[in-house]
């Protein structure tokens, strides 16, 4: 705990520090593939079904404790290399948000931001090289260093100019030779760092990001980090945030809702990006409360087992939808991923939180560990059974980091690290002796398919649609989008 004091001391004092004290800092999500959502807040980095972008949030973190620094997210604003190049003249650090699926595109921006300005220190953060800081600095010179696990403080202790060496949680090159500094403590006290919607409105625009089913406009942040779930595929918890669920208080959630709604009176919907938000059920209930009293519109990431008392309060408070991570219909593909829900449970959970009138968004998981053709149909089956009002459906995807990606290593499974094809979409990275990553590949499709193009669900989506111009407009776009990407897995 040593180390973290200072830590908390340098957030506590960042409002105050004269400008000349810390370096120029150039916060970027560089640019890669047309249309990818690989921010700082994305679980799977790729291009999706439909145009989507989740808010860079823990990039706008660290440059809220950065004073003049400035945050550029480059995809969702359309930019290319040549847009953002300029940038390195005016900067004297920069720090590039990395993934595994973007990282070799991330390597060749920060060799072009480092030719542009040859004095410019260049540090990646994420997940990736969180777990990977060696490999990740071999990679290129124009890297000079890398923070590990959570980034924010390590980040701007680097932007105050002082010696590498000084800083926890870094990785970088000495004469040669890779050094690491010792680990920095996880941060307990949430409420000490700053609020992430001051960024927003300084260097973001809210209408460029878009998730199919949130409302539009919407606006994301975290109220914690951490995740207290052990599933084996999870990226964040695994690699950054840690299995303790260390939180912001409800006071200090609702005053920064209270303050993105004088900001962005246009945004419809708030989304708290946190892992599990009703880990904490008390918790949960009370930042419900103070969002009630804001009359607010918000939504957020569940597990399927909130008791239905719980649900209500949350209900009658503005919550408008749950992200359920449902993952599988198969209870024994469940456990092989240490996912702690019983499938009658997350039954029970999905007709409260209906009969309550809170709407359901159903994440789904094909080709996880003990997957096969079976396992797929009772997947879907189980999806048209719980009828959630809209679904994703994923490839399991195995991170650097997380224990996926250690059992596929173990078994032979993994067939293809890149994660995504050419275009930045999601291919299969795991095959099995009993399913190929092509069956995997193609079950996706058919789960969209299943279930979206039903008589009943049709008509569902066409009376939402009935009497709100502007969601037909948006809908009828998201089909199109919708359509052609399931034609371009059919061509790859």
């Amino acid at each position: 705990m040593a180390l973290l004091q200072p830590s908390v001391a340098n957030v506590l004092s960042s409002r105050f520090v004269t400008a000349g004290s810390h370096l120029r800092t150039l916060f970027l999500h560089p640019p890669s593939y047309d249309g990818f959502d690989g921010g700082a807040g994305s679980r799977y980095q790729a291009r999706r079904e439909i145009r989507s972008f989740w808010y860079p949030t823990w990039l706008a973190q660290a440059a809220a404790l950065v004073p003049r620094s400035r945050l550029v997210d480059a995809p969702p604003e359309g930019l290319s290399l040549a847009d953002v190049l300029p940038l390195a003249r005016e900067y004297e650090l920069a720090i590039l948000h990395t993934s595994t699926p973007s990282f070799p595109y991330d390597v060749k921006v920060a060799e072009a931001l480092k030719e542009a300005n040859p004095d410019l220190r260049i540090g990646f953060v994420g997940a990736h090289v969180s777990v990977q800081s060696e490999p990740s600095l071999q990679a290129s010179p124009a890297i000079d260093f890398v923070a590990r696990s959570e980034f924010d403080l390590t980040v701007e202790e680097v932007a105050r100019g002082g010696p590498l060496r000084a800083v926890a949680g870094l990785s970088y090159r000495d004469n040669g030779a890779t050094v690491h500094t010792p680990d920095r403590p996880p941060l307990e006290n949430m409420d000490a760092l700053p609020f992430v919607v001051d960024v927003y409105r300084r260097d973001l625009t809210v209408e460029h990001y878009a998730i199919g089913y949130l409302l539009h406009p919407y606006l994301s942040l975290y109220t914690g980090r951490g995740c207290r779930s052990q599933c084996t595929f999870c990226l964040w918890p695994q690699t950054v945030g840690g299995h303790r669920y260390r939180a912001r208080s409800p006071e200090h959630v609702t005053e920064e809702i209270r303050l993105a709604t004088r900001y962005f009176p246009q945004v419809k919907e708030y989304f708290f990006d946190d892992d599990t938000f009703t880990d904490d059920l008390v918790r949960a209930e009370a930042i419900a409360r103070g969002l009630g009293r804001l009359g607010v519109t918000w939504s957020c990431n569940a597990k399927a087992n909130v008791p239905p008392e719980t649900l209500k309060v949350l209900r009658d408070n503005g919550l408008r939808l749950l992200v359920v991570g449902y993952e599988s219909g198969n209870q024994q593909v469940l456990n092989n991923i240490k996912k702690g829900i019983r499938l009658d449970l997350a039954r029970r959970f999905t007709r409260e939180a209906k009969r309550l009138g809170i709407k359901i968004h159903g994440a789904f998981v094909m080709g996880l560990p003990g997957e096969t053709r079976e396992t797929i149909e009772e997947t879907i089956r189980f999806a048209l059974e719980i009828e959630p009002d809209t679904i994703q459906a994923s490839m399991a995807a195995p991170y650097p980091g997380t224990a996926l990606y250690r059992e596929a290593l173990a078994n032979g499974w993994l067939t293809d690290t890149r994660l995504v094809d050419r275009r930045g979409a999601q291919v299969s990275a795991l095959s099995y002796p009993h399913l190929s990553d092509s069956e995997i590949f193609r079950s996706v499709e058919e789960f969209y398919r299943r279930f979206y193009f039903r008589p009943r669900k049709l008509f569902a989506m066409v009376a939402e649609m009935v009497g709100d111009h502007r969601l037909l407009r948006r809908r009828l776009g998201e089909g199109a989008q919708f359509l052609r990407f399931l034609s371009r897995r059919r061509q790859s």
